[in-house]
């Protein structure tokens, strides 16, 4: 299974739907395929326009790790040598921090979420929502 376009719709309105809802600060979202692609991206109003690769860098560390932007973080922080090592070999795109969340069905990865503009778990938060809302599992 992958992520269809009217999931990945429905994970971003969701995501920045929450985002108001919790009063956060304007958010962008992007979501990922298995392979690391993008599907999606929405940036909102407000939102400084760098917040892409953020996003991305969230997600893609999420589904090229296999591990959610909470695991990364604490693999980051126990093992700061081996996160720095898997940054480099990919070229500087991980951000290993919550905010990044894996996109499982039948427990199996199918993307990721990354989502940026508040505090990173405020952002995870606002992610688990939007995975939620699309019928599909999470992983933080």
């Amino acid at each position: 299974m992958t992520i269809t376009a009217d999931q990945s719709r429905t994970i971003i309105d969701a995501t920045l739907a929450k985002g108001r809802e919790m009063g956060l600060k304007p958010l962008s979202v992007v979501v990922l395929d298995a392979g690391g692609h993008p599907l999606a991206f929405h940036r909102e109003d407000g939102a400084a326009p760098g917040r892409f690769e953020i996003a991305r860098g969230k997600a893609y560390g999420a589904v090229m790790l296999g591990m959610g932007g909470q695991a990364q973080m604490a693999r980051a922080e126990g093992q700061a040598y081996f996160m720095a090592a898997v940054n480099g070999a990919y070229g500087g795109r991980t951000i290993p921090v919550p905010g990044g969340v894996l996109v499982l069905s039948d427990g199996r990865v199918i993307g990721a979420v990354g989502v940026t503009g508040d505090t990173s778990d405020n952002d995870e938060q606002a992610a688990l929502a939007g995975i939620a809302a699309a019928g599909l599992e999470a992983q933080p």
